[in-house]
């Protein structure tokens, strides 16, 4: 009997001694929320890695077929003028402007008669006029958005994306420059004077139409001076005279081009430096940088500025020099074909003429270089990446890069 309540004794003893401690509720519940975070964390982690390595590899990619997805028949008249409208073709000539889809079907279509139109195009809205006329017409790509009709004659004019047109108009002694909406509502009008700002060279709206800037010339003690002056239509602007705000002069040169790539960014290029200009409300200079070499072309996108100049590199007849919004340099990309046109689209930049087509991304890689089966009159970049609308003087071609 003894032996047996020994026995049992060391028996319940071993298994107090071997019995696993005890863990609260609360802690495996704990454990338990951990071994999750973890499996998450590690999960998350492979794939922000493996999104990274398709992200370089995609970055890399190189190009070297073309897939057409699609081809519709059209004509396109000698006379025909062509500009791509977002991701839509915009036609015009002396007797009409229209806008076709990828499919080659006319969205909308106005007729008229001009004898030297110009087109002014910001975003999504467009605008057609008559040099020395007085009939502006607006449009977005999908609708006929209104007229305007001056009472002078018309030297120059721009639109903004929401359809407000500044105008440069012609009357004797001074020059008005106006505002309208796109429904030909007076917005604003002021006028300058050779003696009192100059003439006015160019000018340019912002986007939300709030911002003007006009480039000046005048002579002033037997210098030519250019001035670039901004006039701001909001708020700020009604506490100033004559709605300026920020002006800067520029000795012995002249500024032809000046041009806002969004609400708070413009540059201007002169005969012998390129400016860059920031501020939503009273725009001041960032950055200017002089050029040594004759410029032979000016083309932008909404983040990149690119000028044109012949090359010094053996075996390249140009050198495209790349700037950022913000007045820094990014690089020079040369090349060997005369460019019918240059586009800054998201991160690509291409360049084409009717035959030959380069396609870089925005580091200066190249993506994609080859010829085209067909003579491109125009291309235009689409929403998808690497997809193309080409339009040819007999078809509108949907191609796409592989």
């Amino acid at each position: 009997m003894a032996n047996i309540r020994d026995y049992l004794r060391k028996k319940e003893k071993r298994d107090k001694e071997n019995k696993p401690p005890r863990v609260s509720y609360r802690e495996k519940i704990k454990s338990h929320k951990f071994t999750i975070f973890y499996r998450i964390s590690l999960t998350l982690i492979l794939l922000t890695a493996l999104g990274a390595v398709l992200f370089i590899q995609w970055q890399n990619k190189v190009y070297t077929e073309v897939m057409e997805l699609s081809s519709v028949e059209i004509k396109i008249t000698s006379d025909a003028q062509l500009m791509p409208f977002g991701s839509r073709l915009l036609t015009y000539s002396k007797d009409g402007i229209s806008c076709m889809d990828t499919k080659g079907n006319a969205v909308w279509n106005q007729t008229y008669e001009m004898q030297n139109p110009m087109v002014d195009i910001n975003q999504n809205v467009a605008a057609v006029g008559d040099y020395n006329g007085r009939q502006i017409y607006v449009m977005s790509t999908d609708s006929l958005l209104g007229s305007i009709t001056t009472n002078r004659p018309m030297r120059n004019f721009c639109v903004s994306a929401g359809g407000v047109v500044a105008v440069v108009l012609d009357d004797k002694d001074v020059t008005l420059i106006c505002l309208y909406d796109a429904q030909g509502k007076e917005l604003v009008r002021f006028r300058t004077t050779m003696k009192e700002s100059g003439y006015p060279v160019d000018v340019s709206i912002s986007p939300s139409g709030e911002l003007v800037c006009v480039s000046y010339l005048y002579v002033d003690g037997g210098h030519m001076k250019s001035s670039v002056a901004f006039y701001n239509f909001g708020a700020v602007g009604q506490n100033s005279t004559d709605n300026y705000v920020s002006g800067y002069d520029y000795i012995d040169t002249v500024v032809p081009l000046t041009h806002f790539l969004d609400n708070q960014s413009l540059f201007a290029v002169s005969d012998d430096r390129i400016m860059f200009f920031g501020g939503a409300q009273k725009p001041v200079s960032v950055a200017e940088r002089l050029l040594d070499d004759e410029v032979r072309g000016v083309y932008y996108g909404d983040e990149y500025v690119g000028l044109v100049f012949s090359s010094k590199e053996s075996g390249s007849r140009y050198r495209l020099d790349v700037y950022h919004k913000s007045g820094n340099f990014v690089h020079s990309i040369e090349f060997d074909i005369e460019c019918r046109d240059i586009l800054f689209h998201n991160n690509q930049i291409i360049i084409y003429n009717e035959s030959d087509c380069r396609i870089y991304n925005s580091r200066g890689m190249q993506k994609y270089t080859g010829k085209f089966n067909k003579t491109a009159l125009m291309l235009i970049p689409q929403n998808a990446a690497y997809n193309y609308m080409v339009v040819t003087p007999e078809s509108v071609d949907m191609i796409e890069l592989r």
